[in-house]
């Protein structure tokens, strides 16, 4: 028999079944064997009766009976053998589905493992190109102010070059610069800490990743 088919309860079951009832049979075919001896030495010693004398009867009488003892101690050992065999085959079809639920509680169990991981790889995955598109618009943001910035340094410099005496202005102008650096500066810690955030998930999708591969194995 093959893995599958001893570990299918329906087939064992049908196995069982059928072996409980070649045993029936087996053991039927036994009695009935002996009995038809016991009944034709009766029927020889019916007829001994009428043709042998006193002491030919008792020989053959006591024959008859040895005959019938072996045979009947012969039948009940091989009953016993039978029913011993019949409950060792019992007792491993038992163990075997005992082996076979087991076997489908674990699946249930790693298919659920299996499923949660997946779902978590699933979120995890679409935060990162969440944050990844944020990370884009950052970088956009962030090109555009050091594109100001640059600007404002010229113009800066321009207007250093072109007055002196417009200091009002210049601290203006220096204030505007000071705001825009604080704010280029805030940007920039807020983009690294969004890539430290992005590779802390990353990294947690390739072990998430790593862990449905150990499931799928």
């Amino acid at each position: 028999l093959s893995v599958t088919s001893v570990e299918d309860p329906v087939i064992m079951s049908k196995i069982r079944q059928n072996l409980r009832e070649k045993h029936a049979r087996h053991i039927a075919d036994l009695r009935a064997y002996y009995d038809s001896e016991i009944h034709s030495l009766k029927q020889q010693l019916e007829a001994s009766h009428k043709t042998a004398a006193s002491e030919d009867l008792k020989k053959i009488n006591q024959n008859l009976a040895d005959r019938y003892y072996f045979c009947n101690l012969y039948l009940l050992n091989r009953c016993d053998e039978l029913d011993a065999a019949l409950n060792e085959g019992s007792a491993r079809i038992k163990a075997l589905e005992n082996k076979n639920n087991m076997l489908e509680k674990q699946v249930a169990d790693w298919r659920e493992r299996f499923y949660a991981v997946s779902n978590t790889s699933k979120v995890l995955q679409e935060r990162i190109e969440e944050m990844r598109t944020n990370n884009k618009e950052k970088d956009n943001t962030i090109s555009r102010l050091k594109s100001r910035l640059k600007d404002l340094e010229e113009a800066f410099e321009k207007v250093y070059k072109l007055s002196d005496n417009k200091n009002t202005r210049l601290k203006e102008e220096n204030k505007m610069f000071q705001n825009l650096l604080g704010e280029y500066e805030s940007l920039g810690k807020e983009h690294e800490r969004v890539k430290d955030t992005l590779n802390v998930t990353e990294n947690k999708l390739l072990d998430a990743n790593t862990q449905i591969s150990d499931l799928k194995r």
